[in-house]
This record gives C-alpha cells, structure tokens and sequence, in this order.
C-alpha cells in the first residue's frame, strides 16, 4: 500500500528539467477562472485533435463497434466533443492536482452520498466502479473530500510523474494500491474501506474473460471483479463524474449499490460489470475514454478490430 510520497534529491535530475516544466506551467494555467479553462481546454482538444489522427481513428472504431447504428454524422460530433473532452481532461488533472478543496466544491454538484452512507452503516466495504471518463482524476479528487478512499492504480513510468500524481491523488485519500495487488484490496473491503476500481479497461488476455461490451459480443473483461465481490463482499457502487456544458461545472452522480451481481461464475460477473459500466458510459458517452483500445485482446483465432 501506498503512503504519501516523500519527494526524493533525484527527482531534481536534469533528465526530469521538462518535465517540471510541463508541471509548471500546467499549475500556473489553472490558476485560472474555470469559465477560461473551460475555453481554453475545449479548444486545446479541438487542436490536438488535428494531429492525434491515430487516436482519432480509435476512437471513431471504438463507436462504429460499440455503437453500430449511430449515424455517422452523429458519430462525427460525438468524437469532436469527445477531444474537446480530451483537452478539458489535461486541464482537469491539474485542477484535481492543484485546487484546494474550497474550489473543487465551488464547481461540483453532488448527489447519491446516501449511498455510501448506508453501506458504512451496513458495515460494508464499498467498490467503487470508477469508469474512465476523461473527468476521473478530478472526479476522485471531489469525491475523497466527501468519502476518502484508496485508490487503484498503475504506477508510472516517469519517477518523478509516478510521485506527483501519487501526491495528487492522496490529497482527498487515503492510500494507494497497485492494480496487481487483489489481496491488497480484498483485505481493505474487509476492513470497510472504499475502493477506486476500474473495471473497464483491457488488461490482456491471462486476466479477462470475453463478455459483451455493447454491441461487442466479446470484450476482453477483468476477472477482477469476481475476486473481489466474491470474497470482500463489498457494496459495488458506481459514480460519474460529468461535466456540464457551457463551462458550468461538473456534476458527481453516486449510484446505488448494484446487489444483483451474479457470482456463480467469472463470466457471468464480468457480463454484468460491463452492463453496470456500459449504463454510467450512457449517461456522458462523450466524455468517456473512446481513444483506448478497448478491444485490442481478441480470443484465440478471432480477427482483429483495429
């Protein structure tokens, strides 16, 4: 388990230089009036959209898979808004990073805390589905100030980015784990803790199952899942954290506990995730992570989708 990181001589290094730099200006840009940031990352999105032709590409097959019979002229807007979205997701990590919590509050609407509440109360600890909007990392900042947790993590290849967003994201939490370490966070549901979990990426063929993800009848799936609802028994709560037009700030919806996860086998609890996961996605499909590729893992002799 991660504690808070203690900031190390090395991480001065020249070979770091630009990064801090990138840091540097990046605090400083969101120093800014929100209405501004909003401005300037909509329109920072709408540029790189001109030279990230290969995301761009992701994402547009990510919506011909996932979503068939979406005319393409609203396909089209839809990835125009999802980039926009893209440059709001920069700027919101260094709002989620730097902000003091009054004016993380100031920007957020919150509802669905009695959620969390009763599961406390049911001496419960709480899986919280954390989707990869393009809004997660200031979605986990809010929603710690309300419920700290620990969060579930991959460390990053850059030492000195690996300690920033650690620092970052331990602000409004608790702790953090490695996505690796499941008896980590068995043993944290079991103590009544709430776990940042994020179920809908591919994580490679030794740890999915291949379930339907909308219209793809087999998406590579954590068996994650299973494990930890099987043995921790926690409350499984998802949350979006959604960002309203017009630069009027941001929206943190909690969802109910969803009791009715079957546990029988891995597929028939991953089928079901991606449901829990493919209804928050609906509720702000353009703000979520289109340009990954979430279907890169195929099953044995099945063609590839990119």
């Amino acid at each position: 388990m991660t504690q808070l990181p203690q900031f190390r001589r090395a991480l001065l290094h020249p070979r770091y230089w630009p990064t801090w730099l990138g840091i540097a200006l990046l605090y400083l840009i969101v120093l800014l009036p929100y209405p501004v940031l909003y401005w300037l990352g909509c329109g920072l999105g709408r540029l790189s959209r001109r030279f990230l032709g290969r995301r761009v590409a992701i994402a547009r097959r990510n919506l011909q898979l996932c979503f068939p019979a979406m005319p393409e002229a609203e396909r089209e807007a839809m990835i125009k808004h999802n980039f926009e979205s893209v440059g709001m997701g920069l700027l919101e990590t260094g709002m989620a990073w730097f902000w003091p919590d009054w004016r993380i509050r100031k920007w957020f609407q919150v509802s669905g805390l009695e959620h969390i509440e009763k599961a406390h109360a049911e001496k419960k600890g709480v899986l919280l589905v954390g989707i990869h909007f393009l809004t997660l990392e200031l979605g986990a900042r809010i929603f710690g100030i309300y419920n700290p947790g620990i969060g579930v993590y991959r460390p990053h290849n850059n030492a000195l980015i690996d300690w920033l967003q650690t620092w970052g994201r331990m602000r409004s939490n608790k702790s953090m784990l490695d996505r690796k370490d499941l008896k980590g966070m068995i043993r944290a549901l079991k103590q009544g803790d709430i776990i940042w979990y994020a179920p809908d990426h591919d994580y490679g063929p030794r740890a999915s199952v291949f379930v339907p993800f909308f219209a793809v009848d087999e998406a590579a799936t954590t068996k994650g899942s299973y494990v930890l609802i099987r043995t921790g028994q926690p409350a499984v709560i998802p949350f979006v954290p959604r960002r309203l037009p017009h630069g009027r700030g941001y929206e943190m919806v909690i969802l109910p506990d969803v009791s009715d996860i079957p546990l029988n086998d891995e597929r028939e609890t991953a089928a079901r995730m991606n449901k829990v996961v493919e209804d928050a996605v609906l509720m702000a499909p353009e703000q979520y992570m289109w340009l990954h590729r979430r279907f890169k893992t195929r099953p044995q002799g099945a063609a590839k989708l990119y």
